[in-house]
C-alpha cells in the first residue's frame, strides 16, 4: 500500500479527526442524469463535516465521488481516499485529498475503507456502489463489524433495492432483524443522526 498526503493534509488534525471519527461514503463515479444528484453529494459532504466527521471514500476525482470530496475539502473537512493501483491514473485519482492510499485490489480497498470508518453511507451510484453496500451489509450480518449502514434515498433512487430487500424478508431469505441493519432516509439531515451521532 502506498500513501500520498495532499495539499489538504492535516498533520495536526482537529479533535474529531484525531478521534478517528469518519464516515465511509459509497457513491457513483458518474454524475447521473439529474443535476440534483451532485447537489445531494455536496450537501452530504457539508453536513458530515459540520457534524465533526471526516470522510473516507473511493479516492476518485470524477463523478459524484469528486463532487463529494471537493465539497468536503472546501468545508475544511478531512477526506481520505482509497483507490486500487489500476485506477490510480492521473485521470481518475484525486490528487488533492488529505490522504490518498493506493492499494493492490478492490477487496483491499473495501477493507481499508471499512477499517478507517465508524459508519457507512451509500449515495446513488452504479454496480460498484451496489457491490460495496452488499459487502458491508453482509459483513455486518456475519458479525465481522458492527458499524451502522445507511442509504441516502435521494429522489427515491433506491426504492427498487429497498423493495427487493423487503421481498427477501417476505420470502424467508433475510430475517427482519438483519433487514433492520440497513436504514434509509431521503435526506442527509434525517439519515446522519441514525448512523452517526454527533461526536463528543
Amino acid at each position: 500500500m502506498r500513501v500520498r498526503f495532499g495539499r489538504h493534509a492535516m498533520l495536526n488534525c482537529p479533535t474529531a479527526c484525531a478521534m478517528n471519527r469518519r464516515i465511509c461514503v459509497f457513491c457513483g463515479s458518474s454524475l447521473g442524469r439529474d443535476v440534483s444528484y451532485a447537489t445531494a453529494a455536496r450537501d452530504v459532504a457539508r453536513v458530515i463535516v459540520r457534524a465533526g466527521y471526516g470522510i473516507v471514500y473511493g479516492g476518485g476525482r470524477i463523478g459524484l465521488m469528486g463532487v463529494l470530496a471537493d465539497a468536503a475539502l472546501a468545508a475544511g473537512g478531512e477526506v481520505i481516499g482509497v483507490i486500487p493501483r489500476a485506477l490510480s491514473t492521473a485521470e481518475v485519482a484525486h490528487d488533492g485529498l488529505t490522504r490518498l492510499e493506493i492499494v493492490e485490489s478492490m477487496h483491499e480497498r473495501k477493507m481499508r475503507m471499512a477499517d478507517e470508518s465508524h459508519a457507512f453511507l451509500a449515495l446513488p451510484g452504479g454496480f460498484g456502489t451496489l457491490d460495496e453496500v452488499g459487502d458491508v451489509l453482509t459483513w455486518r450480518q456475519l458479525g465481522i463489524h458492527d458499524k451502522p449502514i445507511g442509504l441516502l434515498n435521494h429522489r427515491g433512487y433506491f426504492d427498487p433495492l429497498i423493495a427487493l430487500f423487503d421481498a427477501m424478508v417476505a420470502e424467508g431469505f433475510v430475517t427482519p432483524a438483519n433487514r433492520r441493519l440497513l436504514v434509509e432516509a431521503p435526506t442527509i439531515e434525517t439519515l446522519l443522526p441514525r448512523i452517526a451521532p454527533t461526536p463528543v
